[in-house]
């Protein structure tokens, strides 16, 4: 039996959750599943994702395939390295210094990503305020 590593629908209209599952890669995608391994929350901001890192490992390493979007969840949330790294039998103080390195790596890239929304949305007023203070100044010159 082929086990996939995907994503089952769950929560509200327009308010999705999904529940990371293994299960047989032929069953429908709200089917039966063998056994949930975490959940992906894409409307909290930012999107978290939560597994269960001792159960996800053992399914990889018994042969599960991920789906592209699970991998890609994996991916953002560095577990994915992590297994990586543990599929090529690198010892723990090592793994453990490289996800410390990963995880200060993406915390400078959000604060970079938070600082350049905020420098677009002080821009977007700087010119939706420039076109006021130009139409009081044609205001004024007309009247004299």
């Amino acid at each position: 039996m082929p086990v996939k590593l995907r994503l089952v629908r769950m929560g509200k209209k327009k308010q999705p959750i999904y529940k990371i599952v293994a299960t047989n890669s032929r069953s429908p995608r709200d089917s039966k599943y063998i056994e949930v391994i975490g959940r992906y929350s894409p409307l909290s901001n930012p999107a978290s994702v939560t597994t269960n890192e001792d159960r996800l490992f053992h399914w990889l390493k018994v042969g599960a395939q991920p789906t592209t979007t699970v991998r890609s969840l994996l991916r953002k949330n560095g577990q994915w390295m992590k297994w990586s790294l543990v599929k090529q039998k690198k010892d723990e103080a090592l793994i453990n210094s490289l996800m410390e390195k990963w995880t200060m790596t993406q915390d400078l890239k959000l604060k970079k990503a938070e600082e350049r929304k905020s420098r677009r949305k002080s821009a977007k007023k700087k010119t939706t305020e420039a076109p006021a203070a130009s139409e009081t100044k044609t205001e004024e010159a007309a009247l004299q």
